[in-house]
């Protein structure tokens, strides 16, 4: 017998422990248009989102993917509904999510710029990942030879990128004399409204240098850090939310109980009341969006990168090693010392709680999804610490073992000699200049030769390029286990794990804003 889909017309019929929304779907009207729909979005941007909604249904989410149909084909039988599994060693929490009013399919579907045309619609968010900027990693500025870019340009009237969408529909807009909407971005790149602000005006020059002007000026790009662990939903995923409903939910996202939002308010026609769902509201959000870059993310990759290699699956089985937990200890350490946080702001709580957030074992989240547009991450995540460094005169042995974990997963074979996957959007380049180089001190310098990936300075560095040497020729004789051993004996990692240790000693344990809070409130 087929199992009932979830939809509107089955809520009633779900278990008495699955979170409802408390207001009625049909009832909401388009105020948000999101551009990539994807998992994240799903479980950070609509889950602050929907608990407001009951007393304000004028912010109903439209999803836009730019990549597939997936999505909108699984959503659409269900209403739009799916359901949020929040995971954590202990406990599981489903909750149905029911803020999304509809998703187009943006290639070649004209459905999007429509929507996003519409007077009812005041903010356009964005979710694209890194490499869904179109950027060059290396300045951030825009890559005009992107073959993507490169076709919105030859059509700007039918564009399929986040940029060419965004700009087709502010000059669709302001030639009907609708204001322009406020562009909000929910991704890791540094001063993200900031950057996507300059992204967004670079394209509308080459389209319109008129309307480049009026971007600048008039558009709101309010900057963000979004912080949630959400990794790719599993066949057991969607058993367990299965069982749960009682009924079959077609794409239904993971995610664990921490969320973080923290926003500045600038919003040229009006937001949710988001600071009622526990978003933190602030004047400047870069030192947050820095910590988290460089003691989230960066810990990330390290993870990835080092798991990727050891042969281990998931961060929590990563993490569950002691010698690879001493290194994040250190790597945290490190990057802690080029933070310049708020007097209010407790490093050390929010390096405690990281800790237990790789930990969850319930997660699964793999060291292989992580791993994924390398060449995209660690400008920002790594290389951006090891800068900062240069700078004061201080040496980064944690960043160059990071560095020289992803040189050695480039090679594409782990320690036991199983294959790697290598995806990223300079997939060829890197991999070319991989398997042209026949040791390690090849490899560096094949792949620091690539400036608009890895920054000059950097690349300059004798002391850098030393430390990543050193790092990297470990790597290729011993492996990442033995490796990361012989690292945490080093004198400087000592001191690095004592300061980190006291650091905890002296903080006190939180999970963060809107931990463990409810989808539906």
């Amino acid at each position: 017998m087929t199992m009932a889909r979830l939809s509107r017309t089955t809520l009633d019929k779900l278990a008495p422990s699955v979170r409802r929304p408390r207001f009625d779907p049909a009832g909401l009207t388009m105020g948000i248009v999101h551009l990539g729909v994807g998992a994240f979005a799903r479980a950070h941007l609509a889950w602050y989102t929907q608990p407001l909604l009951t007393r304000d249904p004028q912010w109903g989410i439209a999803g836009v993917s730019l990549r597939s149909q997936g999505t909108r084909d699984a959503l659409k039988p269900q209403d739009w509904l799916y359901s949020c599994l929040e995971r954590d060693t202990d406990n599981d929490t489903v909750s149905v999510m029911a803020g999304v009013t509809g998703v187009f399919a943006a290639p070649g579907n004209r459905d999007a710029l429509q929507a996003m045309t519409d007077p009812n619609v005041r903010i356009v968010s964005i979710s694209v990942s890194e490499k869904g900027y179109h950027r060059r990693a290396v300045d951030g500025a825009l890559d005009e030879n992107d073959p993507l870019i490169q076709a919105d340009l030859r059509s700007p009237e039918s564009p399929s990128t986040a940029p060419g969408l965004i700009v087709a529909a502010l000059k669709r807009r302001l030639k009907a004399g609708s204001p322009p909407f406020t562009v909000m971005c929910c991704d890791n790149l540094p001063e993200n409204g900031a950057s996507t602000r300059s992204l967004v005006a670079s394209f509308a020059y080459l389209v319109d240098p008129a309307l480049a002007r009026t971007i600048q000026d008039d558009v709101a790009f309010p900057n963000s850090m979004v912080d949630r662990i959400v990794p790719a939903t599993t066949d057991d995923d969607r058993e367990l939310v299965e069982r749960t409903l009682g009924v079959h939910d077609a794409w239904p996202v993971v995610c664990e109980p921490f969320s973080q939002w923290v926003l500045e308010d600038r919003f040229s026609l009006g937001r949710p009341a988001w600071e009622q769902a526990d978003v933190e509201i602030v004047d400047n959000v870069r030192p947050y969006e820095t910590m988290k870059l460089r003691l989230l993310n960066g810990s990330h990759s390290a993870i990835a990168y080092l798991g990727q290699l050891a042969g281990w699956a998931t961060v929590s089985d990563a993490i569950a090693e002691q010698p690879l937990a001493d290194f994040i200890h250190a790597l945290m350490t490190e990057a802690a010392s080029t933070l310049r946080m708020p007097a209010s702001t407790d490093v050390a709580a929010y390096q405690s709680a990281l800790l237990r957030r790789f930990s969850n074992k319930a997660l699964q989240h793999h060291t292989a999804q992580i791993a994924i547009d390398g060449s995209q991450k660690l400008p920002m995540r790594i290389f951006a610490t090891a800068q900062d460094r240069l700078a004061a005169g201080l040496r980064s042995p944690c960043m160059a073992l990071v560095t020289a974990a992803w040189l050695r997963f480039l090679q594409q074979r782990n320690d036991n000699g199983a294959p790697l996957t290598v995806d990223d959007p300079n997939k060829d380049k890197l991999l070319n200049a991989a398997r042209a180089a026949d040791t390690p001190r090849s490899l560096m310098k094949s792949i620091f030769a690539l400036s608009d990936i890895v920054p000059g300075a950097l690349a300059a560095s004798e002391a850098f390029e030393n430390d990543v040497l050193d790092a990297l020729t470990i790597l290729s004789n011993s492996g990442a286990r033995s490796t990361l051993t012989k690292f945490n004996h080093r004198e400087e990692v000592h001191e690095y794990h004592e300061r980190f240790t006291d650091g905890l000693l002296a903080g006190r344990v939180v999970t963060g804003p809107g931990a463990g809070a409810s989808c539906t409130r």
